[in-house]
This record gives structure tokens, C-alpha cells and sequence, in this order.
């Protein structure tokens, strides 16, 4: 990835305040934390809060997730770089960079095709090779490079996808928000030998899960 040095001080002191001293602990989350250029994923419009500790529009009634969020969803996915991860919900990339640098190849998916258009474009303007874009129904998932090591989620669902549960490895980890339309629990799922094994986190507020598996 290009380095980017603009806002590198902001960018910093995000990831301690926001994210080291709130419990994160993976050094490869935290320094993909740091390389990332938050501002970049939004309009020039909102960069003077680039770095604050909520989330941003990105337009078509979308956000871009607190950084918090982003590194704690990492984190749960244990990634140790040569996995195949699956996102559900492209938004504007950030998420999906922060990811192509934690494993080895990033499969993300998104039904707004304006949204996929910006993300693409700002993904290969930083230097991402190994990432692959698609719009579709992201609840659903992506079966033709299934099964993928690593899945999150950054919409809320009214229950995981079946597809999604498919989909995942065997040894394989999920993050994914559940509950309602307002409001929702983070989830990790771990699935070994066709068992699905689930855990409940914080709560959490994402945009909802639109499609076939969740909501209509």
C-alpha cells in the first residue's frame, strides 16, 4: 500500500486514544490502524473529523464504522495473513483496506454499485492488489470462492445467513452484528467440523443487513 503521510498525527492518536487504550491488543490490527488513511474513504468535507471516534456518512444513507468498531471486528478474526477473507457491506473501502493488509486476499461484496464504484477507485489509488469487488446481495454471501477463513459482517442482520454460515471454513471465524433494524450485538462465530460455536460482545449500531437473508 502507498504510504499517505497527510493526517499521520491525527491517525496516530486515534489509535491510542480510540483503540490501544480501549483493549485492542493485535500489533498487526493496531499498525494497519495507523497505515490506513481514514480521510481518504470520505468527502473532503468531513476529513477535519476523519479521525474522531463515530461514524461518517458516505452518502447513499451509508456510513463509514467508528474506528473502534473496525479494529475490534478485526481483531476477533485472529488474522495471521494468508487467509481469505469474505466482507459483507464494501461501504466506502475502509474496512476492506484495513483487511487486505492483515491477510491475503480480501473478497468483498456490496449492493450499491456507486458505493463499490468510489471504493474501487480509492482502493487502487492506495495500491491494493489483492482485493476483488463485487454488487450483489451481500447476504448471500460470495459461494464461487467460498470457503473463506475469515467473515465479517458491517450491516446488521435479523440472524446470520444461512449462506454466510456455509461459506466459512472449517476453523473459520464470523463477526457479524445481530438484532434489530435500530440496534444490534455483535456476534463471533467460530465453526469447527460442521459445529457452529457463537458468542455474544458488545452492542453495537450498524445500517441493516438488505437482502434475501436479512432484512427485506
Amino acid at each position: 500500500m502507498i504510504e499517505v503521510s497527510e493526517w499521520k498525527h491525527e491517525r496516530e492518536r486515534m489509535v491510542e486514544e480510540q483503540i490501544v487504550k480501549r483493549g485492542v491488543k493485535d500489533t498487526r490490527v493496531i499498525q494497519a490502524m495507523k497505515k490506513v488513511p481514514r480521510h481518504l474513504f470520505i468527502d473532503k468535507t468531513y476529513y477535519h473529523q476523519a479521525y474522531n471516534d463515530y461514524p461518517l456518512p458516505i452518502g447513499q444513507s451509508q456510513t463509514i464504522s467508528q474506528p473502534y468498531m473496525v479494529a475490534s471486528m478485526t481483531e476477533l478474526l485472529e488474522l495471521k495473513g494468508d487467509e481469505r477473507v469474505l466482507e459483507i457491506g464494501t461501504g466506502s473501502g475502509y474496512q476492506t483496506a484495513i483487511l487486505a493488509l492483515l491477510c491475503s486476499k480480501v473478497y468483498s461484496v456490496e449492493r450499491i454499485s456507486e458505493l463499490t464504484k468510489k471504493a474501487r477507485l480509492t482502493l487502487e489509488q492506495l495500491g491494493f492488489s489483492n482485493i476483488n469487488l463485487i454488487v450483489r446481495d451481500g447476504s448471500l454471501g460470495w459461494p464461487e470462492f467460498a470457503p473463506y477463513n475469515g467473515i465479517i459482517v458491517t450491516a446488521g442482520a435479523p440472524e446470520i445467513p444461512d449462506a454466510l454460515i456455509e461459506q466459512l471454513a472449517n476453523n473459520g471465524r464470523m463477526t457479524i452484528p445481530v438484532g434489530n433494524e435500530a440496534c444490534q450485538t455483535l456476534n463471533y462465530v467460530e465453526k469447527h467440523k460442521g459445529r457452529i460455536y457463537r458468542k455474544e460482545f458488545f452492542g453495537c449500531a450498524f445500517v441493516p443487513l438488505v437482502g434475501k437473508g436479512g432484512w427485506k
